[in-house]
This record gives C-alpha cells, structure tokens and sequence, in this order.
C-alpha cells in the first residue's frame, strides 16, 4: 500500500473523479464536509491543507484530507467548522493509522467527529456520540408524523406561534437556495450577533472564514453545492440558515434568526418550513450534528455516529498536545453528558456575552481576538 501526500488542488481530474466515486458508494460518507468540493475550497484558503492519497495495487483505495499544523500536529480539515471528518475509503479499508501519520508527516492527530466505526481509526475512538438527523426517505408526512410523536406539545406550539407570526406580521414566504448575497449578509450579521450575545468566539471576525462562506454560497454542482434558506414575514427576513448539501444530505451549519421576533420562536418555525422545503428538494436527511440543543431531539427521526479520539506517534510535541487537549475533552464530555452542567455553562457562557456586548458598545475603537479554536 503506497501513500502520498499532495495539496487538494494538486489531484487531477481522474482523481477528484475517483474521490467522487468512492464518496458516493458509500452512504456513511454521504456528507458535504467529506466532498472533495470543500477540500479544494480550504486548500484555496489555508496552507496547512493536505490531502493523504492512498493507492492499493496502482489503484486509488481511500483520501483522507486533513490540516498539518505547526509541530506536526494533525486536525481534521476544516477543524472547528465543521461536524463530520474522515477517510474516504473503499468500504472495510483499514490502513496503519501510526503508518499512516508518518507519511503524512503528523506527530498526533485529534478528531471528534469522525465517522464512527472506520477501521483504521476505530481503535483510537474513546467516545462515540449520536448526531441527530431528520430523515425524510418514508416522506416528509412521515417525518412530521415522528416529529408530533416526539413532543405533540411542541408541535402545537410551534404551529401557533407560526400562525401568530403571519397574522401579525405579514404572510409568511420561505425561500429555498437563495442566491442573494445581500441575504447571505444578513443572515452572518445575526449570527455573530449570537455569538457574541451567547459568549461564544465570532467566527466571523476572520475574513477567511467568511470567504469560505461566500465561497460555498456561490458553488452549485449536482453532488455538492451551499444552500441559503430565509423565511420571512412580509417582505422582511425573520430567520434563516446557511449549510451544504450533497446530492441527498442537507447539513446544518449557520442558522440564525432576528431577535426582534424571538417571541415567535422564528428559529424553529424556519426549521420546520426547512425541512418541508428540503424533502420537497429531493434530500433524503437534513444532518443536525451532534450537540446540546434541545430542540435537535425533538425534530430528530434517526441518528448518525460519530466519534471523539487521538492517535499520536512518540515525541515531545504529542506529549505536550495531550497535557493541552485530554484535560478539555474530557470536562466537555462530562458537561455534555449533564443537562443540567450543560444549562449552567450556558447562562455563564451568556452572562459574559451581555457584558462584553456592552463593553463592545461602549468602546470606539473595540479589539475583535482571534478565535482559540473552541467549537
């Protein structure tokens, strides 16, 4: 087995066509973050990006892209961006994972959403998590159906305040795949608003991450292309949503809202008209990603996995990695598994996001911080 590692944008024509080819065979890597589309698009962005080509008797058996950091350490491509990472491979590939870091010139590779059960990664896994989907391939009244019997309150509730929104507002229109760059605009406006109101990092304060955005938003291929979807009442946009989708998997990315119809519940009324619009689309699942909101185990019909894990070859930049990254991983773990830790850490995480807002307002000339890397 020969291993080789070039830029994405080194492969020729036959080999992104081979990366395409082996994607679509198998429905565990049915995932827009796995498509070679998006490997080119980081490589045109960032320099750190690699892609290991691994070939079996002259023949192209597997791709796994990833980032080659400073020290040889390793992160999944598109680090904390994205919700799903892994080889793409002909199925049951197992290859040396530690083989496989040293030709790819890595000390320590850290994942934590990777496709579960790979075999060359699976006896590195140290967690595994559900990532909840809706799945529309009985129909989406079926998926409905699952959705009312998950929480019949919630439904009805939903359904109101939708009502209520037109009614006082202005008839409600959803748009599917906008194309409007000024909609796009007002969509990552709210969301860095989230970010900083809930004491997250702004992704959005590195122009590279909004290039990506813009990017995506401007690609459009049969296997691969973003999607910009607005709900709105009247003429004026109330909630909307930013993701990739291959030909069948819709995944969640960016989906924001205005805070001036927060009494609506505008997030989840866009999510709901979402789903309708993707099924309608010919999606088979719209992809949620793991994480702690409530409202992803109520619209769920199915899950995915995905794992949590390390792989590291000896020397002194692995070992003071692990100091870094254990000690973190595993109090997230333990947060995640709690609601109740989970719902604390969020006030905290809030309570600081009021008050840096107001320092932000207060200040003429504010200082934006590079993001540490935390989801």
């Amino acid at each position: 087995m020969n291993i080789s590692v070039v830029r994405p944008g080194e492969l020729g024509d036959s080999e992104r066509s081979r990366w395409r080819e082996i994607q679509k065979a198998d429905p565990s890597l049915d995932n827009p973050f796995l498509s070679v589309e998006f490997a080119l698009a980081m490589d045109r962005l960032r320099d750190y990006v690699r892609v290991a080509v691994i070939q079996d008797a002259n023949r192209i058996v597997g791709f796994f892209p990833y980032e080659r950091h400073s020290f040889g350490i390793g992160k999944p491509l598109g680090g904390f961006l994205t919700t799903c990472h892994g080889l793409i491979s002909i199925p049951d590939l197992k290859v040396d994972a530690k083989a496989l870091l040293r030709a790819c010139k890595l000390s320590v590779f850290d994942f934590d959403h990777l496709v579960a059960g790979q075999p060359t990664f699976a006896p590195y896994e140290t967690d595994v998590r559900p990532a909840p989907v809706m799945d529309f391939t009985a129909g989406f009244e079926a998926w409905i159906d699952q959705v009312k019997a998950n929480s019949p309150k919630n439904l009805k509730t939903v359904r109101y305040k939708e009502r209520k929104l037109g009614r006082e507002q202005g008839d409600l229109r959803f748009e599917w795949a906008s194309a409007d760059k000024k909609v796009l605009d007002t969509l990552l406006a709210w969301k860095s608003d989230q970010y900083r109101r809930t004491g997250r990092v702004d992704r959005f304060a590195q122009p590279w991450i909004v290039q990506l955005i813009e990017e995506m938003h401007g690609l459009a291929t049969p296997d691969f292309s973003g999607v910009l979807t607005m709900l709105y009442a009247g003429d004026v946009p109330v909630a909307g949503h930013f993701g990739l989708r291959t030909a069948t998997t819709l995944v969640g990315w960016f989906p924001a809202y205005d805070t001036e119809y927060a009494r609506y519940s505008p997030g989840i009324v866009h999510h709901l008209q979402m789903a309708e619009a993707a099924a309608g689309a010919g999606l088979h699942m719209v992809d949620m990603g793991k994480g702690g909101k409530e409202y992803k185990d109520w619209l769920k019909s199915g899950v995915l996995y995905v794992a949590e894990g390390r792989i590291s070859r000896p020397s002194a930049a692995a070992a003071v990695h692990w100091m870094g990254r254990t000690p973190f991983n595993k109090a997230r773990t333990i947060v995640m598994d709690r609601p109740s830790l989970y719902r604390a850490a969020d006030r905290v995480l809030k309570g600081f996001g009021r008050v840096r807002t107001s320092l932000h307002q207060e200040s003429p000339n504010p200082v934006v911080k590079e993001p540490t890397g935390a989801r």
